[in-house]
């Protein structure tokens, strides 16, 4: 049975003492709420389900974040880092001053919504710009994850996660982007004339072998074997290391890439920059020049993820087998590869009107 106590500040304390428990007490300013919470507890650990919820109560998802991101996101890879801090600086700034036990699924679901309408960032014209689902979905799947290592590694006390709670936005369908003859003949010749060769090799290599902007950007020497035209991929998206099989044209922009005459010695990045602050050469960081030269040749709706799309399609279309386009692609699952292998209507034209001649 519980203590009701009345304090010389006027407030009420109430104290359960319950064998095998620690002592519990907490102060009120009403005989009525401290007569409340003490029976509320009291049933929560007969039924055995009490949580010490005062950690929950303090910490605030500032807090939480900061710590999730020098604990847990350090252990991750540099590219999920990144984006990683980028998307805690973005749930700091809408729900960083909320307690952990405050943010409920009403307020998260509020915050998916308004951040799918991008009401906070407007076009030319004032109206709001929307957000990709993917985007959205990304930011929520950071703060579950958040409550989950708050609940089962830092013994924060809440009775669920609240993100499990809502809907998540749906996946996107996908981009299903090939670029037609006039585009790539447009874009080569963009690249062609950048003043960096680095842009022209980097764009040309991603079309030739399907490898993605960090696989190509992060390359080094030692991976790079013209003998045998393979590229040995260390660390890749899925984790898995991979080997890439080099065409003729690859192989010569690889070539070009290692035979540069003015190639620095204090680094073996095949794609590097400029020394940092720190003196060490990083990886060539294009996209801004990528972003410049194909807007600058009218094909601002080519992303460079397209050209890896381009290039396992064209995998597909010359009769490569599943396993092989994904032994090439990296790609874990056939589902996974499905999206990138939608043949052009025109080609599958051909085949049908071959078999019909065959018919006949």
């Amino acid at each position: 049975m519980a203590t009701i106590i009345k304090r010389p500040s006027g407030n009420w304390k109430a104290i359960i003492r319950k064998a095998g428990w620690p002592l519990k007490a907490k102060t009120f300013r009403t005989k009525r709420d401290a007569e409340d919470w003490a029976r509320r507890t009291e049933d929560e650990i007969v039924r055995g389900t009490y949580i010490v919820r005062a950690t929950a109560d303090r910490m605030t998802v500032a807090v939480a974040l900061s710590r999730y991101l020098a604990e847990v996101t350090p252990t991750k890879r540099p590219s999920s880092q990144e984006a990683e801090q980028r998307r805690g600086a973005i749930l700091t700034k809408h729900l960083g001053k909320y307690s952990l036990a405050a943010l409920t699924p009403e307020i998260i679901a509020q915050f998916r919504d308004e951040r799918l309408a991008g009401a906070d960032r407007k076009d030319e014209n004032g109206k709001p710009i929307p957000r990709a689902n993917n985007t959205v979905r990304l930011e929520l799947a950071l703060l579950g994850h958040l409550f989950t290592i708050a609940i089962k590694e830092w013994r924060v006390g809440l009775p669920s996660n609240p993100v499990l709670n809502i809907r998540r936005p749906a996946p996107g369908p996908g981009r299903n982007r090939r670029l037609t003859a006039e585009e790539e003949k447009r874009l080569f010749e963009a690249v062609d004339n950048h003043s960096n060769p680095m842009l022209r090799r980097i764009v040309r290599i991603a079309l030739e072998t399907g490898m993605r902007a960090s696989e190509i950007s992060t390359l080094r020497r030692m991976q790079v074997d013209l003998k045998r035209r393979v590229v040995r991929l260390l660390e890749t998206k899925n984790t898995l290391p991979r080997t890439v099989p080099l065409s003729v044209a690859a192989t010569e922009l690889f070539r070009e890439a290692l035979n540069h005459p003015v190639r620095p010695i204090d680094t073996d990045l095949i794609f590097f920059g400029e020394p940092g602050r720190d003196g060490k050469r990083r990886p060539y960081q294009f996209n801004p020049a990528w972003l410049a030269v194909k807007r600058a040749a009218g094909l601002k709706d080519v992303h460079f993820h397209d050209l890896r799309h381009e290039a396992v399609s064209r995998f597909v279309e010359a009769g490569f087998s599943d396993q092989e386009v994904s032994a090439i692609s990296g790609h874990k699952s056939m589902q996974m590869l499905k999206r990138y292998t939608h043949l052009r209507a025109e080609d599958l034209v051909e085949k049908i009107d071959q078999l019909s001649n065959r018919r006949s």
